[in-house]
Parts: structure tokens; sequence; C-alpha cells
């Protein structure tokens, strides 16, 4: 038996991804049938579409619920369904809204029952997205679900009056971005697992005796996690010390500074740390320092590791939880989801000398990457 967030496996025998055609819907759903996690690779899922030449994107985001709309049937309930978005997907958007809708799809083929939806792409833009927001509760519709946060706050500001619900999806921070207190919104957060991370650090190295804290005064993402580091570290009676910028030349300056003082160094998700990543990466590793991160875009610019939310899963429990409300009339509190996939870099592994094998039984899956130029 295998416990992995809300679901139980009686075999524990997880299939990887082998993108380009051959991890897909007859795969997974066998490997599911025999109560195990089959897995339908991302990569290149739409290759056999008549269009992938022309438009890889659109040919993939139509095949890729086409294959799990497959698998679900050749499962028969059995084990659990998945689908492995390597980091070399970088369109999580869209893999969250895939997942989404073919939940709602399998939700409603098991219920007997009739779900329309329909996409809106407001491009971040906040016009744009009033707009939406505008036609949204003009049209009627019975939920909203926008994924990131200014979509967010847009549509929980354009539904407030007639109290449509909103269950948004990847938000780090509800209540920064003030979406909390709010009867009608609720969702998922990928907030990022701060002690999960320093946990990581200290499996590689348990004797690690000074850690960097390296982030952006001027970025809202990173005050929260560099708080939490800090109570944690201290609670473990482990020093840190800090290195901030706004600019990449002071970022620069800063990692620079952590030479000879920090055995490792963490940085969360902070855009601004992120500009500067590649040279960040390569300053550290040259000195045999790891750089763990708050999102796997930092470790394919060169960082060593990284751990976070399975997105498949994330958009999964978004649809669940806007079936629950409009069959219950309740909006529960905002769900954090668990942070269950590791990145790892393996060349900058391999130059710093670490076996990161411990990673192994602390993540439902280990990813490795190389770090993309």
């Amino acid at each position: 038996m295998l416990t992995l967030g809300r679901k139980t496996l009686s075999v524990p025998i997880l299939q990887g991804g082998m993108g380009v055609g051959v991890s897909l819907g007859g795969l997974a759903g066998a490997v599911a049938a025999c109560g195990g996690m089959g897995c339908i690779s991302t990569a290149d899922a739409g290759h056999r579409e008549p269009d992938f030449a022309r438009d890889p994107a659109s040919a993939n985001h139509r095949a890729l619920p086409a294959e799990i709309k497959k698998a679900k049937p050749i499962a028969k309930g059995g084990g659990m369904v998945a689908i492995n978005a390597m980091v070399a997907t970088q369109d999580y958007a869209a893999a969250i809204r895939t997942a989404v809708e073919a939940e709602l799809d399998a939700k409603a083929a098991e219920k007997g029952i009739t779900i329309e939806y329909k996409d809106f792409n407001g491009q971040n833009d906040a016009t744009t997205l009033n707009q939406i927001g505008t036609q949204v509760v003009s049209d009627g519709y019975d939920a909203v679900v926008p994924i990131a946060t200014l979509a967010a706050q847009c549509m929980a500001n354009a539904c407030a009056e007639d109290q449509i619900p909103v269950v948004y999806a990847a938000i780090s921070d509800p209540a920064a971005a003030d979406l909390t207190g709010l009867d009608y919104v609720t969702g998922t957060s990928d907030a990022l697992n701060t002690q999960f991370i320093l946990d990581m650090m200290l499996a590689i190295n348990p004797d690690v005796k000074t850690v960097g804290l390296l982030y952006s005064n001027s970025e809202a993402n990173s005050t929260t996690p560099i708080a939490e580091a800090k109570a944690y570290l201290d609670e473990k009676g482990i020093a840190y010390v800090e290195g901030t910028g706004n600019t990449n030349d002071e970022i620069m300056s800063a990692a620079a500074n952590m030479v000879g003082k920090a055995d490792a160094v963490f940085t969360p998700t902070d855009n601004v740390v992120m500009a500067a990543a590649a040279a960040v990466s390569e300053t550290l590793t040259e000195a045999g320092i790891p750089f763990y991160t708050g999102a796997d875009s930092f470790v394919t610019a060169g960082a060593f590791a990284t751990c976070g939310v399975n997105y498949t899963e994330l958009g999964t429990y978004t649809a669940d939880m806007v079936l629950d409300i409009l069959e219950s009339g309740n909006v529960p509190e905002y769900h954090v989801m668990d942070g269950g996939i590791i990145t790892v870099n393996t060349e900058t592994a391999a130059a710093l000398g670490i076996d990161y094998a411990a990673f192994s039984d602390m993540a439902s899956q280990v990813v490795e990457v190389t770090t993309q130029q």
C-alpha cells in the first residue's frame, strides 16, 4: 500500500512519464487498472495530431484531455491516473486548465449530468480581465475558476455583488492577495513549503551550520517564506546570513558575499533573484554551495533543487471544490496543496558531488533536469 495525499494505491508502483507518444492514456490506464499510478506524459502528447508541426501547443492541449478521457475507462476506478508535467512543460496555467476540464468531464460522466464551461484568456491584463468578469456576471455563470493571482482578484471584484462562487487555482498567498475573508471566494494555493525545502537541505547535509537567505526586499513573494525560514532555522539552532538586492548587480553582489559564509543558500519564489538565477547559480556552484529555491525555473537555470506541487492534482482538486460548492452551497476555506515533486539539476548535483538519493524518500516524484541555456 502507498498513500499519496488523499489517495491510496494498492500496488506501490509509479509508472514513469515517458514523453512523445510512449506514456499516453492506454499505458496509464492499464497501470492504474492494476492498482498502481499510471502517468500520461505532457511532453508532446499531441505529436500525432495533424496540426502538430504547425501548432504544437494547440495540438498538445487538445490531445492531453483526450488521453486522460481514454485512460479513465481503462483504469476502471483502480489506482490513479496522473499526468507527468515535467519542467520542460512551462505552461502551467494550461496544465491546470486541462486538469480542471478533465475532472469536470469525468465527474459529469460519473454522475450522468451535463457540465458546460467556457475558457477565457485575460492575458494577465487587468483591463481585459475586468471585461471578462463583467461578461461572466451578465451571462449568468454559476461559478468562475480563475488561474493565478491577478485573474482571481479581478473575478472576485466582478462577482462580489452577485456572490457568484469564485474558486481560484494556484494562488501562492491568498491572504496577501486579499482573497481571504470573502464568503464566495475560495480555491487552491501552491504556497511554498519553506520548511520542506529546508528539510531537503538537511537531508543532504545534516551538518549545515549556516544558511544563506538570498532575496529581494521589494518582492512580496519573499516576505512570508523568508520569515518562515528564519523561524525554522532559529528552532533548529542553525545560523543564517541574509543577502538582499533589487537589481541584478545587487543580487549578484549579495550572492558573492555568501561565499565562505554559507554552507547552503535558500531563495523563495523571488522574481528579482530569478532574473539573475543563472549567474547566481554559477557563482554558488563554483564555490561548492548548493542553491535551494522556490521554483523549478531556478533549477533549470542552474540551481540545485526545489520542491513544488503537482499542478495536475491542483487542477483536479480545484474542479472537485467547484462541484462540491455547486452541490452543497457551502464555500470552504482555501486549500494548500502538498508539494509532491522534487526537481533536481543533475549537472549541478554532479558539479557539487552531491548524492541526492535521500530525496526519493521525501516526495512522490523526483524530476531530473539539466541547465537550459
